[in-house]
């Protein structure tokens, strides 16, 4: 399923998301979520698997200043992502785990 473009317009607009629910409404939309979506606690790691229409919600997501700054993580060469509150990204190495 293809992202509408109505739906990267509200990923791109929404107002200071409450994380849970605007990770939930991504991952609704997230093509091959079965394994390119992982979630421990308040951390996500999620993979686009090249997908073009998941590389448009990373585009949508990184559009939103608000969310990428207080929960963009981690970018990685093919297409992997981090998220999680700052305060959970400043108490925890990440960079371990990848």
């Amino acid at each position: 399923m293809y992202p509408t473009d109505e739906f990267l317009e509200e990923i791109k607009k929404e107002e200071l998301p409450e994380f849970h629910a605007f990770m939930a409404k991504i991952k609704e939309q997230w093509e091959f979520a079965d394994w390119g979506w992982s979630q421990e606690g308040n951390f996500y790691r999620i993979s686009t698997g090249g997908w073009s229409g998941n590389e448009d919600i990373i585009g949508a997501m990184r559009s939103n200043f608000v969310f990428w700054s207080l929960y963009w993580c981690q970018s990685r060469r093919g297409g992997h992502y981090i998220f999680a509150p700052c305060k959970d990204w400043i108490d925890r190495d990440v960079h371990k785990e990848s």
